[in-house]
């Protein structure tokens, strides 16, 4: 390790390169910070006293899991009143692999119960009178907050884009199962993919390299901006084209593309099969609590009313748009799109429409979001996209893209 001495623990690229001196000085301000600033917002369902970690380029990084993620010996909740008290037996693959990398778990981060859409009490750290986004609520607040500078989600639809947008902070969701889902909660096991929160593209590639990951340069690399603009909210449209001049003007070729269409008609297939997998595998839970699972309920009930031709019909026009989007990822490696259809709404009823988010999940490829430049008005998140198995590239360009924005 350098000696690097650093001022802002929410950096996980300066954790890695400091001290583990320095390390344990940003512990401390982590905790302080997360005293001071969680009594308003909420990101905790509880905490460890852990510190320390296993030797390892995280070590003594901490970590923010959520609560459907297994953890041995503390609580996984799922959110929810009805599951109050259940200890986790074993470590989920992912926090196993952290702590086996140093991170120390810090601890479990609310979430929508069962990962669904019944918010949670975590509030957005920007304004508290907005919602957080759903369903990694807890986690995209934390990081946003400074609590800690790594956090981990998941995503079925939108939930961990929409909530890093809506907070200010990276959000990134891998290719569909290039990480292990063991030891957390299912919701559609073809769709459920795990995410990872930070507060910058360059800390997001240097957790990716930290955790044995290859990435690859980017220069010369082609994007596209889809023309026409999907619906979206007057300021992410402002916001979202004032970006993509921005990333002209900065040196990068952008073309346009005509996949509006096509992203309303995957973000309806993705509800289709989300509805369906989810209600079967929640069944049983339905069967023992009825309507004490609220929103849960009334998905499992129209869920098992799909039929499996509705459902197969989906499956299929997911694929035939992966053959589709595989074509322009041939000749255009990002496609950049809104990550939201606008800023986080206000109250904390809802946790926003993942329609920006859910196309990218149901075609599995992988998908980060960026802070757009925006003032002092609420965040706005800049989603990049590209095809299956280049996480690695999507990361390098995510990171000039947010250079030039800066």
């Amino acid at each position: 390790m350098t000696t690097v001495s650093f001022d802002n623990p929410q950096r996980l690229s300066e954790w890695i390169e400091a001290s583990s001196e320095a390390r344990a000085r940003a512990f401390t301000r982590c905790i302080e910070t997360t005293d001071a600033r969680d009594t308003e917002i909420h990101a905790w369902v509880r905490r460890t006293t852990d510190r320390g970690g296993a030797p390892g380029p995280l070590q003594g990084i901490p970590f923010g899991a959520k609560d459907i993620i297994e953890t041995r010996g503390i609580g996984t909740e799922y959110g929810s009143p009805l599951y109050r008290g259940r200890i986790g037996l074993e470590d989920a693959d992912i926090v196993t692999e952290l702590k086996g990398r140093g991170a120390v778990l810090f601890g479990k981060t609310q979430t929508t119960a069962f990962a669904y859409v019944t918010p949670a009490p975590t509030r957005n750290p920007c304004n508290l009178n907005h919602t957080p986004g759903g369903s990694s609520s807890g986690s995209a607040a934390a990081v946003a907050a400074g609590m800690v500078p790594l956090a981990l989600g998941t995503q079925t639809k939108g939930s961990v884009l929409r909530p890093a947008s809506y907070c200010g902070v990276t959000g990134f969701k891998p290719t569909f199962d290039l990480f292990s889902m063991k030891g957390v909660l299912p919701f559609a096991k073809s769709l459920d993919t795990l995410g990872f929160f930070t507060q910058t593209p360059r800390d997001m590639l240097a957790l990716w390299h930290a955790m044995d990951r290859q990435s690859v340069q980017a220069d010369g690399v082609v994007l596209a901006a889809p023309d026409p603009m999907p619906p979206v909210d007057p300021p992410m449209r402002a916001a979202f084209q004032s970006a993509i001049q921005d990333l002209l003007t900065g040196g990068l070729s952008i073309r346009s593309i005509d996949i509006a269409g096509m992203l309303a008609s995957l973000a309806e297939a993705a509800h289709v099969v989300m509805c369906y997998e989810g209600a079967r595998f929640h069944q049983e839970r339905f069967e023992e609590h009825g309507k004490r699972l609220a929103d849960l309920a009334e998905m499992v009930e129209w869920g098992l009313s799909l039929r499996q031709a509705r459902y197969d019909e989906a499956r299929r026009h997911i694929d035939a748009c992966r053959s589709t989007l595989a074509e322009f990822y041939a000749t255009t490696a990002v496609i950049l799109v809104p990550a939201a259809t606008g800023p986080a709404p206000a109250g904390l009823s809802s946790t926003g429409d993942p329609a920006m988010n859910a196309p990218w999940t149901a075609l599995g490829t992988p998908a980060i979001t960026i802070p757009m430049p925006v003032g002092s008005d609420l965040p706005l998140g800049l989603q990049l996209t590209a095809a299956h198995g280049q996480d690695g590239l999507l990361l390098r360009v995510a990171e000039r893209v947010a250079e030039i924005l800066r």
